[in-house]
């Protein structure tokens, strides 16, 4: 049986073209060089004598033959990439390195790693903040949590959670200049953690997409805009997960009581070949039990109480609490949502724009 087995080589160069679309693609990922991929396809070809791919136009297409052998190469070779990686590392310990979202990384992650390495003590980690969907393909990577929509082609990935957005604020800074409706918002410097869009969400949902805007400080990432507004420097976007614990310590305050869903999400992702290392399996295993064990803390009554002290006129935000998914749930890419949470009728107290 094994005898009428074509040989390995010719069989990667095969599954890596199919899969890439381009013999160039196969020969770049596979560190060869371009003739080297087409003379291992004939030669597979020719042990079949059969033709694999349509040669015509710039990018290759399986014959019927082809279609039918790829899934069974692309499974054997996952099964041994898999088994290959649990052989090299067999036990939950070792080095793993990971790459987080900044803001997820600083205000979720962080605070809660010693949950981890007391039950993981072998495991060292190496933490880099990065929203790089390129990483998932180094090899010097074994996890990332990535905020986008979940379709990396060629990987493993799970939602983790969704999320609502809505402003937050320093008390400080509300002593100085009040928020009393979306109005004034004009009076304070706007800080965007992205190139704008998810502030014109939010705005657009409150009404507020015409409002006059005064300075604004664009960056990175959403962990800058949130430092920023921490440090006193403007009205930021946060998000039920990064800044759920800073409201509710009182380091900041959501003034205003409407959200929006994200147009993102977080996911877990990484290599298929990782998730069967049993290290990285006991790390995302955390990964979701951490969330489901660890929930949000009571965002209402920790703003509600602040700002009944400093600006009685505000109403604190009602905050649902993020989708939280296992990792038994089957993946689904995240459709952008319509639903908004809008605000009830303007209260009389309120201040008129």
């Amino acid at each position: 049986m094994s005898s009428r087995l074509p040989p390995l080589n010719p069989l990667r160069a095969f599954e890596a073209t199919a899969r890439r679309g381009s013999v160039s693609a196969a020969a770049r990922e596979l560190n060869v060089t371009h003739g080297a991929i087409s003379h291992q396809i004939r030669a597979l070809e020719q042990s079949f004598s059969v033709d694999l791919f349509e040669r015509s136009g710039k990018r290759l297409k399986l014959t019927s033959q082809g279609a039918l052998l790829l899934p069974a190469v692309t499974h054997a070779f996952e099964g041994i990439a898999a088994a290959t990686a649990a052989m090299t590392r067999p036990t939950t310990s070792g080095e793993l390195k990971i790459t987080c979202v900044p803001a997820l990384l600083s205000f979720w992650m962080i605070p809660r790693l010693h949950q981890f390495t007391e039950q993981f003590p072998d495991v060292r980690l190496t933490l880099i903040a990065s929203n790089d969907a390129g990483q998932l393909f180094s090899p010097d990577v074994d996890v990332c949590m990535l905020y986008g929509d979940g379709n990396w082609p060629d990987c493993w990935a799970r939602l983790w959670s969704r999320l609502e957005l809505f402003p937050v604020v320093s008390p400080t800074l509300l002593n100085m200049r009040p928020l009393r409706s979306v109005r004034d918002l004009r009076d304070h410097v706007i800080l965007h953690g992205d190139d704008g869009r998810e502030w014109n969400t939010w705005l657009a949902a409150a009404d507020g997409i015409d409002i006059p805007r005064g300075r604004q400080h664009f960056m990175s990432d959403a962990r800058l805009s949130t430092e920023a507004a921490l440090h006193n420097q403007g009205v930021a976007l946060g998000d039920t997960i990064t800044a759920g614990s800073l409201i509710a310590k009182g380091e900041l305050i959501a003034p205003f009581d409407l959200t929006v869903p994200a147009n993102d999400a977080f996911y877990v992702a990484c290599r298929n070949e990782n998730r069967a290392a049993p290290i990285v399996k006991v790390f995302i295993d955390w990964l979701f039990s951490a969330l489901e064990s660890d929930p949000m803390p009571e965002l209402q009554t920790s703003a509600r109480t602040i700002i009944r002290a400093r600006t009685p006129k505000m109403s604190a935000p009602k905050i649902s609490a993020p989708e939280r998914l296992s990792p038994k749930d089957t993946f689904q890419p995240v459709s952008s949502p319509t639903r908004v949470k809008r605000p009830e009728t303007t209260r009389k107290r309120r201040a008129k724009p």
